[in-house]
């Protein structure tokens, strides 16, 4: 068993369209950081292209030990840490290897803006592509989907698996 490391995931607020710049300025301090990215048709008047493109826009994830968090802010183009009731928001190291799951399967990835769904149960696919990922089952017009949402962010991600795919996580509380 592995020890537990003492840094955090956090969300750092980017410069408008400054997402790579960072994250590649995180890298080469030596930091541990993380941009998800998706590829994208884009087309302009005389032609179309392939761009990558972050999946959530103007943030990018920096695993760091929280002393140090306000030391990444000097790194040209970053704005501010993301912060929820005036603290410091974590992103659990589960969203973080959610995210990359989810990204390993890129054609089944669907943003959902607002999540109009219920708490229903908590489940984990099990086989498949995004084996591992933890997340709610919904069914939206006969289609069984998955619901990932990233807390810290409060943002949701679908992607549709097959039934036989996925498995109930029981539930730990007595």
């Amino acid at each position: 068993m592995s020890t537990p490391t003492p840094n955090n995931w956090y969300a750092i607020f980017t410069r408008p369209r400054a997402e790579k710049k960072v994250y590649q300025r995180f890298i080469d301090l030596g930091y541990t950081a993380y941009l998800p990215l998706v590829t994208t048709l884009k087309q302009w008047s005389d032609r179309k292209k392939k761009v990558k493109t972050p999946l959530i826009s103007s943030y990018v994830f920096i695993q760091i030990d929280e002393q140090y968090i306000y030391d990444v802010l000097n790194v040209p183009s970053t704005l501010g840490v993301l912060k929820y009731l005036g603290k410091l928001a974590i992103v659990r190291n589960e969203e973080i290897e959610n995210l990359k799951l989810l990204l390993n399967n890129k054609d089944a990835i669907q943003i959902v803006e607002k999540a109009n769904f219920s708490k229903d149960e908590e489940v984990e696919v099990i086989r498949g592509p995004l084996a591992g990922l933890k997340a709610f089952y919904v069914e939206e017009k006969g289609k069984h989907r998955v619901l990932i949402k990233i807390d810290a962010l409060d943002r949701y991600f679908a992607a549709e698996i097959p039934l036989s795919f996925i498995k109930k996580i029981k539930s730990t509380a007595a």
